[in-house]
């Protein structure tokens, strides 16, 4: 009854938020870096954050610490989906907001300093990657669901975070899926949604770790950060551009605009990669480390060249050749 509450609860606030931000004008104008080509309503991510404080208050407020740097960069998110904002002010609450996720997870006071700065340097990375690949109707819904369910499965058996945090989550996308998993979305995520679901998977994901001592639960994260992380390197690197000028050069926006496949024929092809890894860490995550890691390098490397193959037909040419 608990989670048919919450759900009724999350689908009205998405038809009010659709109402206001239609009498509001919280809009997506199509740019040089869309894939769409009609207006539409930006922000329905807020279905995110709205989850983890709903999360928060039936739930006797766990998680404190963490609620609060979710609910503080979401609310500069969501500012910064209807006046940009310099990363210059971004950034110092994206620190925040990992930093007291660290310190709710017992990573920030008892950790090495240089351990400490590695990890906010490294889920802040992954929160604006994640945020990067929110560019096609579905890719940020379905491989987010794909994840919270991997990390759910799993958590069963690690007992890491309260299933709720997960469970309420995962409502949050299926009725987010409803507005955007369509031909013709109703409304985006936003930066609101992308940085706010990166945050809740970046908290899972490292409680998990924490508990079990598996770092090959990172797999269940792989298929987002080497497309961003190959992207980057391309761009900075082979095509010599500033990696925060607007572009269209992640693989999943070439397989659009090049090869012409639809949406979500492409996020359902990510999500669908990032389940075969997610089976993968659930039947390895006990063995030895030095195994896991192995394992995890094995698919780092393939998908490095997976990523340079695949690109590279088709732009039709060797991206190291540029």
């Amino acid at each position: 009854m608990n989670y048919l509450f919450v759900f009724l609860i999350l689908a009205v606030s998405s038809i009010i938020y659709l109402k206001l931000a239609d009498k509001f004008n919280i809009i997506d104008k199509p740019n040089q870096r869309s894939s769409h080509t009609k207006v539409t309503i930006r922000g329905g991510g807020i279905l995110f954050a709205v989850a983890t404080i709903l999360f928060f208050i039936f739930n006797n407020y766990q998680y404190p610490y963490f609620i609060l740097g979710l609910s503080l960069i979401s609310i500069v998110s969501f500012i910064d989906d209807n006046i940009t904002l310099s990363s210059a002010i971004r950034f110092p609450f994206q620190i925040i907001a990992v930093g007291l996720l660290l310190f709710e997870i017992d990573l920030f006071l008892n950790s090495n300093i240089l351990w400490v700065i590695w990890l906010i340097i490294s889920a802040v990375g992954f929160i604006n990657f994640f945020n990067f690949m929110d560019g096609i109707n579905g890719i940020t819904g379905l491989y987010s669901i794909t994840v919270l369910i991997g990390a759910y499965l799993l958590n069963l058996k690690i007992g890491a975070v309260d299933e709720n945090l997960i469970i309420y989550s995962l409502i949050s996308l299926l009725i987010f899926g409803f507005y955007n998993f369509r031909k013709k979305a109703l409304f985006f995520a936003g930066d609101i949604g992308s940085i706010s679901i990166a945050l809740v998977i970046i908290f899972v994901i490292f409680s998990l770790i924490k508990v079990s001592e598996a770092p090959i639960i990172l797999l269940l994260i792989m298929i987002y950060s080497a497309d961003a992380l190959m992207t980057i390197l391309y761009r900075k690197i082979i095509l010599k551009e500033k990696i925060t000028d607007p572009h269209r050069h992640h693989l999943y926006q070439k397989l659009v605009d090049v090869k012409k496949m639809s949406h979500l024929k492409v996020s359902f092809m990510y999500a669908f990669l990032q389940l075969i890894l997610f089976v993968v860490a659930y039947f390895t995550f006990r063995l030895e480390f030095y195994i896991q890691t192995i394992i995890f390098v094995i698919f780092l490397v393939f998908f490095t060249i997976v990523y340079i193959i695949s690109y590279s037909k088709i732009i039709g040419k060797s991206i190291l050749a540029r």
